[in-house]
């Protein structure tokens, strides 16, 4: 796939580091990357960890959960938050009300701000965000805890940068022009200490508030980034999808609950491995093709009942 580019936007390539003659997700095989690394140089080593899909399995009987793997610092769940079955019937204040008051786990008692996420302002009628993009971090590290906004760093500013280069803004439009408009969440609404990596029966207990979130927002493409974002939302259609390496997994379009997922790096570790940016550069092409697709199919959809 090609996109027009004006002078502005292939500035914005060129402070990426990214040329615009890389070829896109649509190319021949490319040898599998290197994986990520950890988020954190601290955090500690976790031997033979539960899956992440395992964790969600267990997620109704966590109350009785063990701890995750040794040293990971990571007390019993708690349960203090809603039932999944009540969750799903959340409208999209009810639902950050409820997320802003979860004590489901440990992360509850440490962080300084729940992060929900950011995107154009709301509707006042209870309705969610009107959104087409909806980016998918990990977790939140410390300028997010402090700030209560997803990818507020040196990382976030890449992201808006990325976002930018194609025409997509968590704000719905930038410097006064208008863009498409992108909701930014994270898998995990708490920030792990010491920006540790996720432990699975985190995840668990937050998967049913981005589940929510996506049936709400209905966006027509969701851009997975970073190892615990893939496995979040992969983990029910992708087998093994913890051994599997990321790098297998982009170039291709996923599903999750019906909705397209395409699989990049975390924009943090873009930082630390500047050569990846270009395949970033394809993955979001990947992703920009899925959206005019589905917009173009449901424009039809409409004319006919129209």
């Amino acid at each position: 796939m090609s996109l027009d580019l004006d002078a502005r936007q292939r500035a914005m390539l060129e402070e990426m580091h990214v040329h615009v003659w890389w070829p896109t997700a649509t190319a021949a095989p490319e040898p599998v990357a290197a994986p990520e690394p950890a988020r954190a140089a601290t955090a500690p080593a976790r031997s033979a960890p539960r899956s992440i899909a395992e964790a969600m399995a267990d997620a109704p009987e966590l109350a009785a959960a063990r701890a995750a793997a040794p040293g990971a610092e990571v007390a019993p769940v708690v349960l203090r938050r809603a039932p999944a079955g009540a969750i799903d019937t959340m409208d999209w204040p009810t639902l950050q009300e409820a997320v802003a008051g979860c004590m489901a786990c440990a992360l509850g008692k440490s962080r300084k701000n729940t992060v929900f996420g950011v995107g154009p302002a709301a509707p006042a009628d209870g309705q969610p965000p009107r959104a087409d993009w909806l980016i998918v971090g990990e977790a939140p590290g410390e300028n997010e805890d402090i700030q209560g906004e997803p990818f507020v760093g040196q990382a976030g500013k890449l992201l808006d940068n990325m976002l930018k280069a194609i025409g997509v803004s968590r704000h719905g439009s930038e410097d006064g022009q208008p863009h498409k408009a992108a909701c930014i969440v994270n898998v995990l609404k708490c920030r792990p200490p010491g920006n540790r990596n996720p432990a699975p029966e985190e995840v668990a207990q937050c998967a049913p508030y981005l589940r929510r979130q996506v049936e709400l927002l209905q966006p027509k493409v969701i851009i997975a980034m970073g190892r615990f974002a893939v496995q979040s939302l992969l983990a029910e259609t992708v087998p093994d999808v913890v051994a599997t390496p990321l790098g297998r997994l982009r170039g291709k379009v996923h599903q999750y609950h019906g909705v397209p997922v395409v699989v990049t790096y975390h924009p943090a570790y873009l930082l630390r491995s500047l050569p990846e940016k270009a395949k970033a550069w394809a993955d979001l092409c990947l992703a920009m093709d899925v959206w005019k697709k589905r917009t173009a199919a449901q424009a039809a959809v409409q004319a006919e009942i129209g």
